[in-house]
């Protein structure tokens, strides 16, 4: 059946709800892997929740892995800040505490990339927010990293989500470690901070 399987794929991957429906409604396995060696649900268009709430009604599996990185949907759909379909996929058995080969919550997705409904969202279900952090380090270029004082947040999808952060776990100062359950927050403001600082870096370049 990879043919239906890669079919069910690509219709989700276009957003095509009718075709999704009609796939599934024919006895299409929601699980099986395309061509590729993912799901439909791994594969979906991640703007359109109708796509992952039919899906999910015929029981996909929101928590499969993706095999280069580790990365499930939720992380995918935390990551480019698609709150809807992330309530979707809470709604239906996602495991919103799941890391990534990096160490990454969906989280610290969110919150690496501004995205501060998303980040609002998944801070009453993540279990230990302030326990494991991204690596800072390997996420930006070392040349755009740099002192942080004064540093005025610009190019972010939402400016307001390191004070977020920091109110929300009443974080010490970002490289201070701090007392135990602090310290991880401390590097998702870092983070937020320099993605701020290697986005104004860049802007200046091309003037």
């Amino acid at each position: 059946m990879a043919g239906v399987a890669n079919r069910l794929s690509s219709a989700s991957a276009r957003g095509d709800l009718a075709e999704v429906e009609m796939l599934l409604m024919n006895g299409a396995d929601v699980n099986e892997n395309n061509a590729f060696g993912r799901t439909p649900l791994q594969v979906m268009k991640l703007g359109n929740p109708a796509i992952a709430e039919a899906l999910l009604r015929a029981n996909a599996n929101p928590n499969v892995r993706d095999h280069v990185r580790g990365l499930t949907i939720t992380h995918d759909a935390a990551r480019d800040g698609y709150a809807d379909t992330l309530r979707i996929l809470m709604v239906h058995g996602a495991d919103v505490n799941l890391l990534d080969n990096d160490g990454n919550l969906p989280l610290h997705l969110a919150a690496r990339e501004g995205y501060l409904d998303v980040v609002q969202l998944l801070v009453g279900s993540t279990t230990d927010a302030t326990s494991w952090g991204f690596p800072v380090q390997q996420a930006w270029p070392a040349q755009s990293r740099g002192p942080l004082s004064g540093l005025a947040i610009h190019g972010l999808h939402q400016p307001s989500t390191a004070p977020f952060i920091t109110t929300t776990w009443s974080s010490p100062a970002p490289r201070d470690p701090g007392p135990p359950g602090c310290w991880k927050c401390g590097l998702l403001v870092v983070g937020v901070l320099e993605r701020a600082a290697w986005v104004e870096q860049g802007s200046k370049s091309e003037q």
